[in-house]
């Protein structure tokens, strides 16, 4: 009977059930930096470097503040409230290449906001002041909010320039929801 067995063996191996080869085990990450790299070392068929980009944006959202994205004061363009809006200040303005600038007082207080789509409507005379085109709803962020707290006040301010505070409540810079759109989609 084995010499049956062992002479018909070899013609029924292709009828025998074939166990499945062992897979390899999943790797599983087990943290924030480990799930980045897994995306890092994902073939670029599989995702380019911008779609890597966004990933990693959104993925560090939560730990960012607004700190991290904002422009400080010291790059600030500011207006006096006083300041007549002829043509070196607004060549000033236009050359800063913002869109959004505070207005002050001789103490240096916000009294408000030009936005340049004012500027660009504007019929100067010789006596328009700045103080005259601000406005004065101002909205504000303070260096340590997170960036999912800015996300809520956009929502509920309708607000997309925010000028940002630091501890102390002294101005510390601004921030545009731009700003945010720009990190999130890493252009």
């Amino acid at each position: 009977m084995a010499k049956i067995v062992k002479a018909v063996d070899p013609a029924l191996e292709k009828y025998r059930e074939k166990k499945p080869a062992a897979k390899p085990e999943q790797f599983v990450p087990k943290s924030l930096e480990e799930f980045i790299g897994v995306i890092r070392r994902t073939p670029k068929s599989i995702l380019s470097e911008a779609e890597r980009a966004r990933i990693a944006a959104v993925m560090s959202f939560e730990g960012r503040r607004v700190s991290d994205l904002m422009v400080s004061k010291n790059k600030m363009v500011f207006v006096n409230e006083k300041d007549f809006l002829g043509p070196l200040t607004l060549d000033k303005l236009y050359k800063s290449g913002f869109t959004n600038f505070p207005v002050v007082d001789n103490k240096d207080h916000v009294k408000g906001i030009i936005h340049t789509e004012a500027l660009n409507a504007l019929e100067i005379k010789k006596t328009d002041r700045a103080g005259k085109y601000a406005e004065k709803e101002v909205s504000y962020l303070h260096v340590d909010d997170s960036l999912e707290f800015v996300v809520s006040e956009i929502e509920r301010t309708n607000a997309y320039y925010f000028l940002v505070l630091d501890s102390e409540e002294k101005l510390a810079g601004f921030f545009t929801v731009q700003m945010l759109l720009e990190y999130l989609l890493k252009l």
